[in-house]
C-alpha cells in the first residue's frame, strides 16, 4: 500500500476522463492538458499502482480489468474531492461576503443587536453586516424575496414553514392610546374585552397573519375589529395614534418606540405574549455566515446580553 500513497487527485482526474473518453486526445481536450503530458501521467499512475489501467493499441483504447476496478473508486474520490472544496469555498467566500439582517423595528431589548454583533464580528471578522430596514408591509422583514439572509421579526410569519427562528424575547401585550384617552387617565393596566369596541391601527393586509395577531383577532370571540387606519411603520403609527384615528397593541419592549409626546401605553390583560424571533430560510440554515449569526444570536439571548 506504501507506494499508491502520493497519488494525486489529478492523477485520478486524467485516469476517469481517459476510462470515459476511451480515447487519449479526446480525454486531452476535455482537460485542457496535450495529449503526450496525459499520456505520460496516466504511465506515472500505471507505475505507482504497479498494474496496467489500460489496453492501448492503434485503433481503440480498453479499461483493464484493475482500470475497471479503479473507477468507480476514483469518481467517489472526485466527487468527495469537489464536496470538499465547495465546502472550503464556502467558509472562504463567507469570510469576506456580506451578511444582510433586515428587520422591521430595531430589536433595542437592552442592546441585543451590538451584542450579536460583536460575538459575531469576532468569529467571522472580514465579514460585511449590512442592517436593512423593512416597513411592515412585509412581514418577514425581507427573507421571503431574499433581500435578507436572517430577520429579526414577529410570529406569526405567513408561509411559517419556510423558516425556522430562535426566540429573542417572549413579551407581554400593552396597548398604545393618546394621553388624553379615557382609559389612560383610569387604568394602569386594561382588559382586553374593554377594547373590543374601540378603532385600532392595522398593519397592511399583506402582513397576513401578522395584522390579525396585534388585531388580537383570536381573543374577540368571534368580532370583527374596527380599523381606524392602516399603519406600515413607527413615525406613522406615531402620528396616527396622535391623530387620534385609533389604539394600536405592541410588545412590551417596543413601548419606548412609541411613547413619545402625547402617547402613553398600559399592559393588556387576555392577550397571549408576543414572540419576537431571529428566523432564515430553513434551507440555509447550514450556510457559514447564517450559522454564525445565528449561534451569535443565542448566546447573546441566552446571556441577557
Amino acid at each position: 500500500m506504501a507506494m499508491t500513497s502520493d497519488v494525486h487527485v489529478r492523477d485520478l482526474r486524467y485516469f476517469t476522463a481517459v476510462a470515459e473518453e476511451l480515447h487519449f486526445t479526446r480525454a486531452a481536450e476535455r482537460l485542457y492538458v496535450s495529449q503526450p503530458a496525459l499520456s505520460k501521467q496516466i504511465r506515472s499512475l500505471e507505475r505507482q499502482l504497479a498494474v496496467e489501467l489500460f489496453r492501448r493499441d492503434r485503433q481503440k483504447v480498453a479499461l483493464t480489468a484493475a482500470g475497471r476496478a479503479l473507477l468507480p473508486h476514483a469518481r467517489r474520490v472526485l466527487a468527495s474531492w469537489a464536496e470538499a472544496a465547495a465546502a472550503v469555498e464556502e467558509v472562504r467566500s463567507a469570510e469576506h461576503g456580506t451578511l444582510t439582517v433586515g428587520m422591521s423595528t430595531s430589536p433595542g431589548r437592552g442592546g441585543i443587536l451590538p451584542a450579536i454583533r460583536s460575538r459575531f464580528t469576532a468569529a467571522h471578522p472580514r465579514t460585511v453586516v449590512r442592517l436593512r430596514q423593512v416597513n411592515w408591509a412585509d412581514p418577514t422583514a425581507g427573507l421571503a424575496d431574499g433581500d435578507a439572509d436572517v430577520a429579526f421579526v414577529w410570529l406569526p410569519v405567513p408561509d411559517q414553514d419556510r423558516y425556522a427562528w430562535t426566540l429573542i424575547a417572549e413579551e407581554p401585550v400593552h396597548v398604545a392610546l393618546p394621553e388624553t384617552h379615557p382609559l389612560a387617565a383610569t387604568r394602569t393596566a386594561i382588559d382586553f374585552a374593554e377594547l373590543l369596541d374601540e378603532p385600532f391601527l392595522a398593519l397592511p393586509e399583506s402582513s397576513g397573519p401578522l395584522r390579525d395577531h396585534w388585531l388580537a383577532l383570536d381573543s374577540r370571540g368571534g368580532r370583527q375589529p374596527r380599523i381606524g387606519g392602516e399603519i406600515a411603520g413607527t413615525e406613522e403609527t406615531y402620528e396616527a395614534l396622535v391623530a387620534g384615528l385609533g389604539l394600536c397593541l405592541l410588545a412590551e419592549g417596543n413601548v419606548p418606540l412609541i411613547t413619545l409626546g402625547g402617547v402613553t401605553t398600559r399592559p393588556v390583560h387576555g392577550i397571549p405574549p408576543s414572540r419576537y424571533v431571529l428566523a432564515w430560510r430553513r434551507e440555509e440554515g447550514d450556510r457559514a455566515l447564517v450559522r454564525g449569526y445565528v449561534e451569535a444570536c443565542r448566546r447573546a439571548a441566552g446571556q441577557g446580553v
